[in-house]
């Protein structure tokens, strides 16, 4: 096509696409119904993974919990089937080793069918200074942030792909848009699920698979115990937020195809600073929300859970 009638066509487009999120800013989009749907939630024992499938129950969806937890998973079952659930299958999962990830993953599709959403949640935190982080947890922190994405992905994908209906889910982090001081191997990780997820987006969109949908969803520090003794500097900028909201907004995202959500909104406003500031006044602006000092009093979560 010729350079000025693209550029045009190109500058439409944008006029259009802009004008119409600002009418979803003021008209909701209109939620697609879950019900039906087989769901797949990877680190569904406790947190925003529990909180996920039991709304996911509620609407009528299937619902496929994977952990490694098994207590966490026969809780998280239970209080399924209390939120109306008909069908709850749960799998213990270590999310860190392919093989078994593919194992289940068979085992899956054999017992329950073809997942549509796929929710990959499941994660872990070092919480240590680069030069301070064993090697072992530094990979494990990859392996479970990351990889298991490659491998659920290369597992439950054809089929969306084949039905041309799916939706892909990851969460990811705000610390997966911006380096935070001793978090050096749990950042690596967030950035690459962000590229990740956005690059199978872009290879589906080029395929013409419009029907399998992405959500990245990136929030800032959630109160589950996974960041057990941090602490924000400005709370009403950025506050420590409720797991109930996190995962309620998640469900929007998912139901309304949304593909980006940062959690709080002012977020938007920091990351689309970053990236047309001096590098100096951006580290200037971490320091003066928080960054350097937010691990400072890390614990995490406790090992029995």
């Amino acid at each position: 096509m010729n350079f000025f009638l693209e550029t045009f066509k190109v500058i439409g487009l944008v006029v259009y696409q802009l004008l119409e999120s600002l009418v979803f800013l003021v008209v909701p989009r209109r939620k697609k119904n879950v019900s039906g749907e087989i769901v797949l939630i990877t680190g569904a024992g406790n947190g925003i993974g529990r909180l996920l499938s039991l709304k996911f129950a509620s609407l009528g969806a299937t619902v496929v919990l994977w952990d490694i937890n098994e207590e966490g998973l026969e809780e998280t079952s239970r209080l399924a089937r209390e939120n109306g659930a008909v069908r709850v299958h749960s799998y213990l999962c270590d999310c860190s080793k392919r093989q078994d990830i593919y194992r289940v993953a068979d085992q899956v599709k054999k017992e329950v069918g073809d997942v549509s959403i796929l929710v990959n949640n499941a994660g872990i935190v070092t919480g240590k200074r680069f030069i301070d982080s064993p090697d072992s947890l530094a990979e494990k922190t990859m392996e479970v942030n990351v990889m298991a994405h490659f491998w659920t992905y290369k597992a439950f994908l054809p089929a969306m792909m084949a039905s041309n209906h799916g939706h892909l889910v990851s969460i990811a982090s705000s610390a997966g848009m911006i380096g935070v001081n001793r978090l050096s191997d749990y950042c690596a990780s967030k950035f690459a699920a962000v590229g990740f997820a956005e690059s199978v987006d872009f290879e589906m969109r080029d395929l013409g698979k419009t029907g399998v949908k992405t959500t990245i969803v990136c929030p800032y520090i959630i109160n589950t115990g996974m960041f057990d003794g941090c602490r924000t500097k400005w709370p009403r900028l950025l506050p420590l937020l409720e797991p109930e909201y996190v995962a309620e907004k998640i469900m929007t995202a998912i139901r309304q195809d949304q593909e980006i959500l940062l959690l709080p909104r002012f977020l938007y406003f920091i990351f689309a600073l970053k990236n047309i500031i001096p590098v100096k006044t951006a580290v200037l602006f971490a320091d003066y929300f928080g960054n350097f000092r937010l691990m400072d009093r890390f614990k995490g979560r406790a090992k029995d859970d």
